[in-house]
């Protein structure tokens, strides 16, 4: 998970997609990105203080309902998850800074009051609770939530990972879908792997995964393989069915959001029940 300490870009991943990034004019262009359509752009986008995030919402949720803010487990402000751990419905003070739609320009800043759910166990996940509702967002910002998708992205979907961190939108094409990726002590279940023309780097953790047609988060980006290693911390590998295990240098991937969707209930809970497919504490 490529993390950096001391000031720099703290539990960060570099993910891999299919066009060249498209950055809009002014904002901050990630090192080796170049510039290409930009159809999607950075409405509902978030920077955290080490990682990228975005507003969401479900199916279900309302105006009324207190907003959500996605982005990985990995980039949970007091440290990763342990393999098996589940955070659930815990007091945080995090901040937020919400961008424009061009990502050149700071609106103002949003303010959590808990960890809805966080969990680094078969996926890579952190949902913030706001204080403020997404009516009073898009009141005062102009900005409305990214609607989670509640379908699997279809392999060779034309996507857009948007990183507020880095102000920066790369487009890609979903590539496949991991069976299993291990890295260090933890294990994801069907992750998207992307082809390798988006070359983002350190600091787009966390960034939502947007089909380009739709305009629905499908994934978060997480995590990518730096070095070539086999199955350890920022080099995860790739395990099939039959336990054969494939290491792919270079490869990036991400956290599948559907089931978050489907999980989430009225008022924006994620609701824990038999039909939710998603890791308990």
């Amino acid at each position: 998970m490529n993390r950096r300490f001391a000031g720099a870009v703290t539990a960060s991943i570099a993910l891999a997609g299919a066009a060249a990034p498209a950055v809009p004019a002014g904002a901050a262009e990630a090192p080796g990105a170049s510039r290409g359509p930009g159809e999607v752009d950075f409405t509902g986008i978030v920077a955290l203080s080490n990682c990228s995030g975005s507003l969401v919402r479900g199916p279900r949720s309302r105006d009324s309902d207190k907003a959500l803010v996605l982005t990985n487990g990995h980039c949970l402000e007091d440290g990763m998850p342990k393999p098996g751990q589940v955070i659930v419905d815990r007091t945080s003070t995090r901040t937020f800074t919400l961008l424009d739609r061009t990502g050149r320009t700071t609106l103002g800043t949003l303010k959590a009051t808990r960890v809805e759910y966080s969990t680094m166990t078969e996926t890579d996940v952190t949902v913030y609770r706001l204080d403020e509702s997404y009516a009073a967002i898009r009141k005062r910002y102009g900005v409305p939530a990214l609607r989670l998708s509640t379908a699997r992205p279809h392999d060779g979907t034309e996507i857009r990972v948007v990183s507020g961190y880095w102000k920066a939108v790369y487009g890609c094409k979903t590539d496949a879908t991991v069976y299993r990726l291990r890295e260090a002590g933890w294990t994801w279940k069907n992750s998207i792997r992307y082809t390798p023309q988006c070359r983002t780097i350190h600091g787009t953790s966390g960034s939502p995964v947007i089909d380009a047609r739709t305009r629905h988060v499908v994934a978060i980006n997480n995590t990518g393989n730096d070095d070539g290693e086999r199955c350890t911390l920022n080099n995860p590998c790739e395990v099939d069915r039959k336990g054969t295990v494939t290491v792919r240098h270079g490869a990036h991937y991400a956290a599948q959001t559907y089931l978050l969707a489907r999980c989430l209930g009225k008022g924006g809970d994620v609701v824990l029940s038999r039909s939710c497919a998603l890791p308990r504490p």
